[in-house]
Parts: structure tokens; C-alpha cells; sequence
């Protein structure tokens, strides 16, 4: 059940806020990736966890169709507290027709009729173009916009960042969300053309995978980040070098705990930029890692 959440907001420090791109929302650097509560926690635990966190001031949820319970888990959330929450899912499609009858049920899910934001999930898996047609996935998102599904509309990457940019530099979007963290971007790269490119546009960053992602992308119990199974324990400077992205508003984390959140809080409200000699350290071990982990969210190209 939810905390009295007018008496917790009285008590709690507003987290760190950065503008979201054009958009002209302000949104903490925090957000909550609702993958770990829809494919490994139990209902109840996840659905605690989403007002735990709503309580402390990580108003940004993100979630999606293919976590499997968690647009169920956060519409039991957004019934109560939808007013509090920037709140943000995805359609896996490359077509417009489809991309509108994921969206339909992902609203009845989450007991919503609006969401903020809705994004193209996994670019890198779908056909580019199609999702450029005009029957294609980005149409598609834009006619959610005129329903008011949907304020505002982007996509996701894992791979292939010159999808990314392609579509950053053919179609108009209002924000993203990449993977970036001091290893892939020696793979991906989307520290470059894409952030680029999203910079120029005016198009508001989410930074995604900040701590390596799960192993696996496997989320069924509760495990440590891609980093730290490599042997990274820095985790505090692998968020450090994410929100230090020029550009970049917001890092999405999936969480397990409150003790996750609250670590995670920490570190957004006491955010320092890395220095010369930091950066430095962390570039050559982010090399290393590369190396060892090389295409893990798939191909380049």
C-alpha cells in the first residue's frame, strides 16, 4: 500500500531536474526501469517498489509491453497516483497499424487514457525504413499524438546506432532513449552521431544500460549489472560518466529494492562530474570491458 505520499513529499528533497530536450519538461535524472518488477519480483513487492519510488521523487516510470506484468503492476500505481508520475512506455513495431493497437492495450493496461511518452522499442531490431513510411511505426506514434494517446513520441537503441541516427536526421521525434555507458561506447557508439545529432535537434536524451544492463537481459530474480559481473565495482562512477554526457537529461535504471532506489538517489543528488584523470581511468577500463563483452545487445550494423 502507498505511503501518505503528500506527508513523504514534505519530508523529501527534490531530486537533481533537467529539461527533457524542447519538450520543456523537467525530469529527475533518476528514472525507474519497471523491467526487473515485471519479469522477476512478485506483484506486490513491484507494485511497492513503484510507490516507493514515486515517494522519493523518481516520478519518471518507464516501463513497456515485453516486461511482461509490469504495465499491470504500474497501472495498479497510476490508478491511485497517475497525476505524479511522468510516465512512459513502448511499441515493439515496425508497421503503424500495429504500432497503434499495442499502445491501445498498453493504456488499458496501465488504466490510463494518456501516457507522456511513448517510444519505439528497439530500434536496432526493426526495419528502418518501415518505421520511416508512411505507414510505418513513427506515423503511427504521431496519430496516437492527435488521439492524445500520447504527449510526446521517440524511440529506443540498443544496436545499431546508424538507425538511430538515420532517423534522428529524417524525422522529428521528441526524445530518445540509448544505450550508453563507459563500455558500450567503445562498441556502439551512440555517444557519437546519435547524441549528436539529438543535440542538434533539440531532442531530450534518456541514457539507458548505464551500469551494463542486466546479464543476459535476463531479469527473472534479482542479479548485479553487466559491470559489476565483469568485476566493475565503480558503479557510482559508471552513473557519474552517463548523466555527464552532454545532452543527456535523465539515466534509466532498472531497480529490484528500495535499497537499490535509495543508492541510486543517493548518487543522482550528490552528481559531480567526472574530472580529466577520471575519465581517463574510466576510459581505458571501459575499453577493456568492450573488448570482453564485444556485440552483446547485437550487431553494430
Amino acid at each position: 500500500m502507498a505511503t501518505d505520499s503528500v506527508a513523504v513529499a514534505e519530508q523529501i528533497e527534490v531530486l537533481p531536474q533537467r529539461l527533457l530536450g524542447q519538450t520543456g519538461e523537467q525530469v529527475p535524472v533518476l528514472g525507474l526501469g519497471t523491467a526487473p518488477g515485471g519479469m522477476g519480483l512478485d506483484d506486490a513487492d513491484a507494485v511497492n517498489l513503484i510507490h516507493r519510488s514515486l515517494d522519493l521523487g523518481v516520478t519518471y516510470l518507464d516501463t513497456a509491453p515485453a516486461y511482461e506484468r509490469a504495465q499491470k503492476q504500474v497501472g495498479q500505481v497510476m490508478v491511485e497516483r497517475r497525476e505524479e508520475a511522468f510516465l512512459v512506455t513502448k511499441t515493439h513495431a515496425a508497421e503503424a497499424e500495429k504500432t497503434l493497437e499495442i499502445l491501445e492495450q498498453s493504456l488499458e493496461d496501465l488504466q490510463t487514457e494518456q501516457v507522456d511518452l511513448v517510444f519505439v522499442h528497439s530500434l536496432g531490431s526493426l526495419d528502418v525504413e518501415q518505421v520511416l513510411a508512411p505507414d510505418g511505426a513513427l506515423a503511427g506514434l504521431r496519430e496516437a499524438q492527435r488521439r492524445g494517446w500520447t504527449r510526446y513520441i521517440g524511440f529506443t537503441a540498443h544496436n545499431a546506432p546508424w538507425k538511430a541516427a538515420k532517423v534522428l536526421a529524417e524525422a522529428q521525434v521528441d526524445a530518445v532513449m540509448l544505450a550508453m555507458n563507459l563500455a558500450d561506447r567503445y562498441t556502439y557508439g551512440f555517444e557519437e552521431d546519435a547524441l549528436r545529432l539529438a543535440q542538434e535537434r533539440g531532442v531530450g536524451v534518456a541514457a539507458m544500460k548505464v551500469f551494463g544492463g542486466a546479464p543476459g537481459m535476463k531479469y527473472d530474480k534479482p542479479t548485479h549489472s553487466a559491470l559489476a559481473e565483469h568485476g566493475h565495482q565503480d558503479l557510482r562512477a559508471a552513473f557519474r560518466y552517463a548523466l555527464g554526457l552532454e545532452g543527456v537529461a535523465i539515466a534509466v535504471v532498472g531497480m529490484y529494492s528500495e535499497a537499490e532506489l535509495v543508492q541510486n538517489i543517493e548518487w543522482a543528488r550528490n552528481y559531480e562530474p567526472l574530472d580529466g584523470k577520471q575519465a581517463e581511468i574510466l576510459a581505458g577500463q571501459g575499453r577493456t570491458i568492450a573488448a570482453d563483452w564485444g556485440e552483446h545487445f547485437g550487431a553494430v550494423k
